[in-house]
């Protein structure tokens, strides 16, 4: 299957709850390659690569987040795979 990238910005109670790290956790798990990071404004930037699938799973778990987050939307730019991570961090 071909890889896909996307971009998403995530607007809420996404800071400070450990959101980042479990988005790292969550990516791993589904084999996706990428960073999450906050962003000044208080959202959360992730962009990830892989296959259409994984990536929809890994969007699906960002409109819930960790037990403490809160999230009011998620903004999704979809782009071609550029290939350039080995794996998911976060980026500070």
């Amino acid at each position: 299957m071909a890889r896909k990238r996307w971009h998403l910005i995530i607007s809420g109670k996404v800071q400070g709850v450990y959101y980042r790290a479990s988005t790292e956790s969550t990516a791993n798990k589904i084999g996706v390659s990428g960073f999450a990071r906050n962003l000044p404004d208080g959202r959360v930037e992730v962009v990830a690569e892989g296959t259409e699938e994984q990536l929809t799973k890994l969007r699906e778990w960002c409109e819930q987040g960790p037990p403490a987050a809160r999230v009011d939307d998620i903004e999704i730019d979809k782009l071609a795979a550029t290939g350039e991570f080995s794996g998911f961090g976060i980026r500070h």
